[in-house]
């Protein structure tokens, strides 16, 4: 017996680091959808965690693709909006503004991508 896969057939490219954003990749995953991974070149450094960090990025990442591109290169940000325009959904949880500065924010990925649901996930930020 399968396991339902109520998102088969989305498209997700996930720009995440840390433990929010690859837990957000994971449950879609998990739930069917096709996640994309970008790392940076040279992979994740949480794929080389040791002692109790061991088991955390293949916990996290398990279901998903991995893609390692240089998005301060012109050619590793023609991946990245290929993959966003190829896209339904797009998950972040880097500090507010640094894929703006990339060319990878909301207001030119849904120039490129209309259809796009751009998620932005952020967990710390000032408050009142």
């Amino acid at each position: 017996m399968s396991a339902p896969a109520p998102l088969a057939g989305i498209a997700v490219v996930e720009f995440t680091h840390m433990v929010m954003g690859p837990t957000v990749g994971h449950i879609l995953a998990g739930l069917g959808a096709e996640v994309v991974r970008v790392e940076p070149i040279g992979g994740d450094q949480t794929r080389r965690l040791l002692g109790s960090g061991a088991g955390y990025f293949p916990m996290y990442n398990r279901g998903k693709q991995s893609i390692c591109l240089d998005l301060k290169s012109e050619a590793g940000l023609a991946v990245a909006r290929d993959l966003i325009a190829a896209a339904d959904v797009l998950v972040e949880n880097f500090r507010p503004g640094a894929l703006d500065r990339l060319g990878l924010g909301y207001d030119a990925c849904a120039a490129a991508n209309p259809r796009l649901i751009y998620c932005s996930e952020k967990g710390f930020l000032p408050g009142p």
